[in-house]
């Protein structure tokens, strides 16, 4: 029945895991028509834009961005009325779904099988949810939590409830309701670290196979002929039985990630650039470790041709310059750019063009004030006179 649908395959994972690089490595490989809905809980889609600018066939693909909220969540029937567009799309063959790094799969997922039900005759279906682990970031941040949880549920058997507002619950959630995990950034653990990551993750998710990556190298043939997700055999975990709760609870207000969980973001924008030595000081020294995930496009004042790419993910952080500002190409070549996107004329600065910093930071108990101060710190005043 399903052999002429549309495959959707999920992707989840906590902030920072890989999600976006992930993906961006399967567009390279994959052959069939694809569209992609991205997920950003920020007010700017900045994984959007990363696959954008990363060379691969992302640009043929209709791609519809969801921001400002989780489509577990806030943007749940935003997330669902897209997918009804895509599945009335005759040239799509394969769909993939970045969600937000603290949306619930479980949520996810039992809004998209409520619309399947609804819409007996609908052209896709979900085939996979993949949740990519951050091995190095459980190691080093999270796994005294996950044994505790582990203990926990052993000692209270059907008694255990994941309902504590914790981060380490949600980590939990996305391990457990999936069919297929891949254990990311796999070069920054030893061997025996790896051995203990790999044996808590598997201790909450016994079913699904484990694949090893590194910058999310993977084969996209080992997720596309990986068994099929089959809810009724997750339906009995803590994950699912959340999830369906908060649908079927008579009443109740969708108060969002958000609130369940104390994770917020902002975005810092600047026309001026950077100074290199005291932007990456900062980052290096007095980085606020209530951050969690932090990304975006920042420009150097002694690089002002480079978009350069910022992230930071827990300890881990790095910048790399991933492609050219439209304003440093060539006049002609400019030009031909501007005439084929107009839009980007909206944003035109009269002095810097298009360059611009925009940063998402997302974390939890932060002061956004003097996270501010410090950026604007680090903007090169040279750059006024």
């Amino acid at each position: 029945m399903k052999k002429n649908k549309k495959p959707v395959v999920l992707i989840t994972g906590y902030l920072g895991s890989g999600k976006t690089t992930l993906l961006n490595n399967l567009l390279k490989q994959e052959k069939r028509k694809v569209a992609l809905i991205v997920n950003d809980m920020g007010s700017i889609n900045v994984d959007a834009e990363i696959l954008k600018k990363n060379g691969s066939n992302v640009t043929e693909c209709p791609m519809f961005e969801l921001q400002n909220g989780c489509i577990c969540c806030t943007l749940r029937d935003e997330f669902i009325q897209q997918i009804e567009k895509i599945s009335n799309l005759d040239s799509i063959e394969v769909v993939f779904v970045e969600a937000s790094g603290i949306s619930d799969p479980g949520a996810v997922s039992a809004s998209f099988l409520a619309y399947e039900e609804d819409n007996p005759n609908t052209n896709v279906y979900l085939t996979s949810i993949v949740t990519v682990v951050d091995g190095d970031r459980i190691y080093r941040e999270f796994l005294s939590e996950l044994k505790q949880k582990k203990e926990k549920r052993d000692s209270l058997a059907e008694k255990y409830d994941l309902s504590d507002e914790e981060i380490s619950t949600l980590i939990v959630d996305q391990i457990e309701f999936c069919n297929f995990i891949i254990l990311n950034k796999c070069d920054l653990l030893s061997a025996d670290q790896l051995k203990e990551v790999e044996s808590i993750v598997r201790d909450f998710q016994p079913r699904a196979p484990i694949i090893h990556s590194v910058n999310g190298d993977i084969d996209i043939e080992k997720i596309m002929t990986t068994k099929p997700f089959n809810y009724d055999q997750i339906d009995s975990s803590s994950a699912i039985q959340k999830a369906t709760a908060t649908l079927t609870q008579p009443g109740r207000k969708n108060n969002g990630c958000v609130d369940e969980y104390g994770i917020t973001s902002f975005v810092f924008e600047a026309r001026q650039p950077f100074n290199r030595d005291r932007f990456m000081e900062f980052v290096n020294n007095r980085y606020p470790s209530q951050l969690i995930r932090s990304k975006g496009y920042i420009w150097f004042s002694d690089a002002s041709k480079d978009v350069q790419l910022f992230e930071q993910a827990g300890r881990n952080s790095s910048v790399m310059p991933v492609s050219y500002w439209i304003d440093a190409l060539r006049e002609d070549v400019k030009q031909s750019y501007l005439a084929d996107n107009p839009e980007i004329k909206e944003n035109w600065d009269s002095r810097f063009g298009d360059r611009e910093n925009q940063v998402v930071f997302i974390g939890k108990g932060y002061n956004k004030d003097d996270i501010i101060v410090e950026l604007e710190k680090c903007l090169d005043e040279r750059a006024f006179a």
